[in-house]
């Protein structure tokens, strides 16, 4: 089992369906109100890439990216068109985007995160895949482009030197969702001419 450092192509990701699932379990008492858990902590996302598929030749890449991935055994990249950056979807990346940590002077390696929210509720989502070359960060609002590196494997953002104690650590950057085939077979039809029938090729959300 490996992670491979590749992303699914992403002109067949464009057309692809799918978002994030929770896991809630839900107990209607005698009275009629519910008791409501939450199984997982964190969303997990789950797409199914079948309706990218327009032509034979994105069916013979989705067969060749399947084959090299071995089925399920080994994760890759996805890029979720509707959920890539730090900041709204019509908006650039900025360095300011997201609050990723408070410096305190010993602490030099801060984790990537999104934060969703909504009212006075919201959750932080920590992103281990950002796009190589995309990450912006700025240290006490002020954009710094020396002096960091970020690992695209990971999202840990790495100082040379620790931030100064109640210095605000904030970054902007496009990622993508670490996944892996949910299916060990491909089910399709066998006439590439006119691609027939293909009723599902999920991916799952690989948990780091």
């Amino acid at each position: 089992m490996a992670f491979h450092d590749v992303r699914f192509p992403d002109s067949i990701s464009r057309g692809a369906r799918g978002g994030p699932e929770r896991r809630t379990q839900i107990v209607e008492l005698t009275s009629g109100h519910e008791e409501r858990n939450a199984s997982w902590a964190n969303s997990r996302r789950r797409y199914d890439v079948a309706y990218g598929i327009r032509r034979a030749d994105d069916l013979a890449a989705v067969i060749a990216f399947f084959e090299a991935r071995n089925g399920r055994l080994h994760g890759f990249r996805f890029k979720d068109w509707a959920d890539f950056k730090s900041c709204l979807p019509s908006q650039t990346p900025h360095p300011t985007d997201q609050p990723i940590g408070l410096g305190n002077g010993a602490t030099k390696q801060f984790q990537l995160i999104k934060r969703y929210a909504s009212g006075a509720q919201s959750w932080s989502r920590p992103i281990t895949r950002p796009v190589t070359g995309s990450v912006r960060v700025a240290v006490n609002g002020t954009p710094v482009a020396t002096g960091w590196s970020v690992s695209s494997s990971t999202g840990l953002v790495s100082f040379a030197a620790a931030p100064a104690a109640g210095v605000a650590i904030t970054a902007g950057f496009e990622f993508d969702v670490p996944v892996r085939f949910d299916t060990d077979m491909l089910d399709i039809t066998l006439d590439l001419e006119r691609l027939g029938s293909i009723p599902s090729i999920p991916l799952l959300e690989i948990r780091q």
